[in-house]
């Protein structure tokens, strides 16, 4: 009798995101329409940093918030929460550390 191995459905499901072929290589963003449409990342990048801008002008740094995973080290959820409180103007960081 020989013992045969399958891979658990989480790692399955892990191997099937992470083929090349079904992930975006270029960011979208919306037109005036509404609709998808490719982009270069600095126009993504400078989209998503006016927004968040636009929403903490608007209605201030508690308006937004992140969220870090806990998988990451205590250097990169201390950098998130930095950045949050002093760029975002926001305390509102969460992470699954307490799961």
């Amino acid at each position: 009798m020989t013992a045969t191995s399958t891979a658990s459905p989480a790692l399955q499901r892990a191997r099937r995101l992470a083929r090349p072929r079904e992930r975006l290589t270029t960011p979208y963003v919306r037109d005036a329409g509404g609709e998808l449409r490719p982009a270069t990342w600095d126009e993504a990048l400078d989209r998503a940093a006016s927004g968040l801008g636009a929403i903490t002008a608007e209605h201030g740094g508690t308006a937004v918030g992140m969220f870090s995973c806990s998988k990451s080290t205590n250097e990169m959820n201390y950098a998130a929460q930095k950045f949050a409180r002093t760029v975002l103007s926001s305390n509102n960081i969460d992470s699954c550390n307490r799961t």
